[in-house]
């Protein structure tokens, strides 16, 4: 009784001490692990990912790498700009932007905490124009803007009983390095970045706002998700990039709630 008394009150003081915030939409939310921590093994992650599908990777002066590139950018200097002027600079400040297009069937597309991007050629018949392209890469900048990723993370750690050091590298040890992997999808022939349903809601909104910052109207957004559902609809198996994600029908009726929010940000 004892040891379980001692287990759930350093649980507490961890969640307690172990609290940040979202920008912009001020959730708190539960960080064991630090940037110092997690980048390094995304940036490692990331770089692995495009060894190993080198012959994929499009070049920068291929057309479709040219127009993600180029909504990648705009996305980008928004977010940058937002994150400096709200002091939360500090957030991003380690961030290494980088956007690669890959040559792969899949509809799917995602961001690493740090920056690193990643669209699969096959979901561009989706996205089909930069609108589109500014709801995919502005929700996948969001997860990482959001934490998301080290939040997963530092859950995981705390159901398998796996504390955390400042200036230690987690990368060392065994079991986190699984944890990430497993989030990441790191191994698999599809990298997939594994995040709750409300994260992804959470994605959807903040997304919505920096497509809007880069000048990309948030109404476009729900054409997309309609593109989106009708293009997995009949399928064995949903599309990697709603695998876990929201039905349509919530996060279509929930982008309709963010909206006013987002039409703020947009200027032509």
């Amino acid at each position: 009784m004892k040891k379980l008394f001692l287990t759930a009150s350093v649980a507490g003081i961890l969640l307690f001490n172990s609290c940040s915030t979202v920008p912009l939409t001020g959730r708190s939310r539960f960080d064991l692990v630090s940037n110092d921590q997690v980048l390094p093994m995304a940036f490692q992650a990331y770089s692995t990912f495009l060894t190993e599908n080198k012959s994929a990777v499009l070049p920068a002066s291929n057309a479709q790498a040219l127009k993600v590139k180029t909504v990648g950018s705009r996305l980008i200097t928004a977010v940058k700009s937002y994150m400096n002027s709200n002091n939360y600079g500090n957030l991003i400040a380690d961030y290494q932007w980088e956007v690669n297009v890959v040559q792969n069937n899949e509809k799917n597309a995602w961001c690493m905490p740090g920056g690193k991007i990643v669209v699969y050629t096959g979901i561009l018949s989706v996205t089909q124009d930069d609108a589109g392209l500014a709801t995919v890469m502005g929700h996948e900048i969001a997860h990482a803007i959001a934490g998301h990723s080290a939040e997963r993370m530092s859950q995981e750690m705390v159901a398998q009983g796996i504390g955390a050091a400042a200036g230690v590298a987690l990368s060392k040890n065994p079991k986190t390095q699984s944890i990430f992997n497993t989030l990441y999808g790191v191994g698999t022939p599809v990298a997939m970045l594994k995040f709750s349903r409300n994260q992804e809601l959470e994605a959807d909104r903040l997304g919505l706002i920096f497509m809007a910052m880069a000048g990309y109207n948030p109404q476009n957004a729900t054409a997309f998700w309609n593109r989106m559902s009708a293009a997995s609809a009949g399928a064995q198996k949903p599309a990697e990039f709603l695998s876990t994600h929201p039905s349509d029908a919530t996060r279509i009726a929930q982008i309709q709630k963010y909206l006013p929010e987002a039409q703020q940000y947009y200027k032509k």
